[in-house]
């Protein structure tokens, strides 16, 4: 089962290696990830990941990754990915 994250705070160093360590200890594999900064130091990050090996239940990955964006000072949304296609259907 797949998963859309996205990342949005201030830039700084350290954030996206944040992420990557907080998926890594929830054994969430990442397929895909692209990230922007934008006009005045906006972070931006998409990612899509397989969360059907993780070593949690959803609610605790939805949990950590919150943690972990308070720790980085940016917000982070984990959707899964059916839930994410069917509200983007036109």
């Amino acid at each position: 089962m797949n998963a859309v994250i996205t990342v949005v705070g201030k830039d700084k160093v350290g954030i996206m290696a944040g992420v990557c360590v907080e998926l890594h200890k929830l054994n969430v594999n990442i397929l895909d990830i692209s990230q922007t900064v934008l006009h005045n130091d906006i972070f931006t990050m998409n990612m899509l990941v397989d969360i059907s090996k993780a070593n949690v239940e959803y609610d605790k990955i939805v949990d950590s990754l919150s943690a972990c964006g308070e720790n980085l000072g940016v917000s982070i949304r984990i959707q899964r990915e059916e839930i994410f296609d069917a509200m983007h259907k036109i």
